[in-house]
């Protein structure tokens, strides 16, 4: 009996699990016997209808599939596979299989890709990462769409091919038209922001906190009524943080990769302002879904997330920022899956002082009670207070002062002043105070004995918690940082605890102090 005739070939490939990549290898067989095209190894049903895409791609270069049983594994096969980006290395190591490619074609490269019907390459999700992982496993060259080749070549030391069609990749591996290289666009200087801190009027005490959060990246709440700034404040922050690093940058970049946020854009160069609406969902905040993909907590990495309305967020999801706000990374296990993902940010919330908003205003148009004041705020656990660093009042600005008002500082005042605290902060081994723990907090703040005593006593009248102790420590080193000095004075310990109301903001009388 004469044997089946069996052909195999293998194109690398990668398949996006979270925010990272997770390596795959496509293996085509042909054999005798009926011509079908099976598609096995964990593939959901995008992959599964990429056999109609890959043979019409096929069919556009002016190829014709052998009538042979072909099979197509995608190891290794206990990883889940979703989306179109595995059309491409499935067509290519299709053709080797069929020699209509050599062999060494494709051997030292890594190729994503939806096909079009036509041919066309649609962009994917997830290109940095997978860039990042081509080089790791040594391999020199990616292969990606168009619209993904700014980010792919983000990664030094890998070649970039970026064709517009499968057919001019075909004439490029055959190597009867190549394309060229793919260069990264150079990274660009830092643009002024266009929400200047010196358009707010009044409001010195939350210019302060501003200042104050952003030079140590701590977690601020503002309470104030309706149209007293309170996000107006929010947006200009982002303008006084230092510019992302490369580093940063690329993390921040493979997180919106995998969202789908940069198709076409390249690298984000800018801190992230991540402010969803109040009724979010939880999987919406920290990530999930199937597939698993990263939410606000993690599309705000190195950046702000900003939460407008904060004790109409529901409690369930307002609660799942606990861990995030601790560990900087949110962990998400599935009973086939178990993702991390980076969660870096600085939390930005902003509340009413009352359900109507209008609380101790001198109208008298407030109907609330203080056990209704009270009851709202509630809605906000302590545990969630204990990780906010600063609680500012908004007051209204007077009329007067909206009208004729004279601008304070300027986002380039301010962040000069940030950048030097954060400076002496990165002096100490960390990129801002808020990350300070431990051993590296006790060996940080040096109270003056003026402010020992007075923080003393702050936990005995205040009731603070071990947690908050301690963010008061970190607040009044950014502090001593933003006057330049090193040993934390009694003024420093004085603003920190002024800017932890804990206990007046749970029994309602923010609004009326």
């Amino acid at each position: 009996m004469r044997s089946a005739l069996r052909m195999i070939a293998v194109a690398h490939t990668a398949a996006l699990v979270g925010v990272d990549a997770r390596a795959i290898e496509v293996e085509v067989e042909l054999a005798d016997g009926l011509p079908v095209l099976s598609l096995i190894g964990l593939g959901d049903a995008a992959v599964q209808e990429a056999r109609y895409r890959i043979q019409a791609a096929i069919r556009s270069a002016g190829l014709a599939l052998p009538h042979k049983k072909v099979t197509i594994n995608l190891a290794p096969a206990d990883v889940r596979k979703d989306g179109a980006s595995l059309d491409l290395p499935m067509a290519l190591a299709l053709l080797v299989a069929t020699n209509h490619l050599p062999r060494d074609a494709i051997a030292t490269s890594l190729a994503l890709g939806e096909l079009a019907l036509t041919g066309t390459l649609r962009p994917i999700r997830g290109a940095l990462a997978a860039a990042a992982l081509a080089r790791a496993n040594g391999l020199t060259t990616v292969i990606v769409p168009p619209a993904n080749a700014d980010e792919a070549a983000a990664i030094p030391g890998l070649i970039v091919i970026a064709p517009e069609s499968f057919t001019h990749l075909l004439r490029h591996l055959r190597g009867e038209d190549l394309i060229a290289p793919h260069v990264a666009r150079p990274r660009k200087p830092p643009l002024a922001c266009a929400l200047d801190l010196s358009d707010v009027r009044g409001q010195p005490l939350a210019r302060r906190a501003l200042e104050v959060a952003a030079a140590g990246a701590h977690n601020l709440l503002m309470v104030g009524p309706p149209g007293s700034g309170k996000t107006m404040l929010a947006r200009r922050l982002p303008g006084l943080l230092p510019p992302l690093a490369l580093e940063e940058s690329l993390e921040v970049t493979r997180v919106w990769s995998a969202a789908g946020l940069t198709i076409g854009g390249g690298i984000i160069e800018t801190r992230p302002f991540r402010a969803p609406h109040h009724t979010l969902s939880e999987a919406a905040l920290v990530g999930g879904g199937t597939p698993i993909r990263p939410g606000e907590v993690s599309l705000a990495h190195e950046g702000v997330l900003f939460l407008d309305e904060l004790p109409e967020v529901p409690r369930r999801v307002l609660e799942s920022l606990r861990v995030p706000l601790e560990d900087q990374e949110i962990a998400i296990a599935r009973v086939r899956q178990h993702v991390r993902m980076p969660a870096r940010f600085m939390l930005v919330g902003a509340a009413n002082p009352c359900p109507c908003g209008w609380w101790g205003d001198p109208s008298g148009r407030c109907a609330c009670d203080v056990e209704r004041v009270r009851r709202y705020f509630s809605r906000v656990s302590g545990p969630i207070l204990d990780r906010i660093d600063l609680v500012v009042e908004v007051p209204a600005v007077p009329a007067g002062e909206l009208i004729d008002g004279r601008a304070g500082e300027s986002t380039a005042e301010v962040s000069a002043r940030v950048s030097a605290a954060r400076s002496r902060a990165r002096a100490r081994g960390v990129a801002a105070n808020a990350h300070l723990d431990g051993r590296r907090l006790r060996e940080a703040v040096e109270l003056t004995p003026e402010a020992k005593k007075l923080l003393e006593k702050a936990v005995e009248k205040m009731g603070l918690s071990a947690r908050a102790v301690q963010r008061a420590m970190k607040v009044s080193r950014t502090i001593a940082d933003l006057e330049g000095v090193e040993r934390v004075p009694l003024s420093a310990i004085a603003e920190a605890l002024r800017y932890r109301p804990v206990g007046v903001l749970a029994s309602g009388e923010l609004g009326a102090a």
